[in-house]
């Protein structure tokens, strides 16, 4: 039993086949989905996507990558969409250094923003942090009384620790099934595996198996067999104890 912690099932790229690859996903132990949104605009269609299979959680939120498209009234808007959907985060939300001309004031007015209805709902937040992990600890320590994860986690084990003090997991996937992420890998081999969960971004992030292909949630498979190889224990035994941290993080029933 697997549970991708990150996957935009909702995307454009599975509009074709979208039910094969939840039934492949099904197929190699990943029957349940964490499926967080990018901009207002999307948050409709990933509801219906999300209420045709149980397997499918969803969590609304605006991406720092989507800022030409956010709009202040989507933040009163985003307060409207929990209270009456309940998702299982808010997300995906964060900041992103390594864009060129996304305005950091801006990105630190919806990030920061989304923070504060997570911390007054009590939901967990899934946070976007390209080359900007200080910045995250810093607003979300500014915050305070918070809970998430920092998905596709790229930064020191410095910063891992800090986070894991304020409440936050690390979401792993594909990029660390690559022999050169040495720094990456060193983590996920020694990371307290109480704060890791597996994800796979898909569609985007492809594993080393299919690199530069579409990527898909059966794809998680993958990357736990790599995690659990570089920990020296059983993929049976880190499928169930990330599982477990995500159930603990997003209120899945078990």
């Amino acid at each position: 039993m697997l549970i991708d912690s990150h996957c935009h099932l909702d995307a454009a790229e599975f509009d074709a086949d979208r039910a094969q690859v939840i039934e492949r996903a099904r197929q190699v132990g990943v029957t349940r989905q964490v499926v967080p949104a990018v901009d207002a605009a999307e948050w409709p269609k990933l509801r219906e996507v999300c209420a045709a299979d149980a397997g499918l959680h969803a969590a609304y939120g605006l991406h720092p990558m989507y800022l030409a498209a956010h709009r202040d009234e989507h933040l009163s808007q985003l307060r409207e969409w929990i209270e009456r959907e309940q998702p299982v985060a808010v997300g995906e939300c964060g900041l992103d250094y390594f864009v060129e001309g996304l305005d950091r004031d801006l990105q630190h007015h919806y990030f920061e923003n989304q923070l504060q209805l997570a911390r007054e709902y009590d939901l967990p937040v899934i946070v976007h942090a390209r080359r900007a992990v200080d910045d995250v600890i810093a607003a979300v320590r500014r915050i305070g009384g918070l809970r998430g994860v920092v998905h596709s986690y790229s930064g020191s084990e410095e910063q891992a620790r800090q986070l894991w003090k304020s409440g936050f997991l690390l979401g792993l996937g594909g990029p660390v099934t690559y022999d050169r992420a040495n720094r990456l890998r060193r983590l996920a081999a020694t990371m307290p595996i109480e704060y890791l969960l597996l994800e796979t971004d898909a569609p985007d992030q492809p594993d080393a198996g299919i690199r530069g292909q579409r990527n898909e949630p059966a794809r998680l498979a993958a990357v736990c067999e790599v995690i659990a190889g570089l920990r020296g224990i059983a993929a049976d035994e880190l499928a169930a104890a990330t599982s477990a941290n995500a159930e603990r993080l997003f209120r899945l029933a078990a």
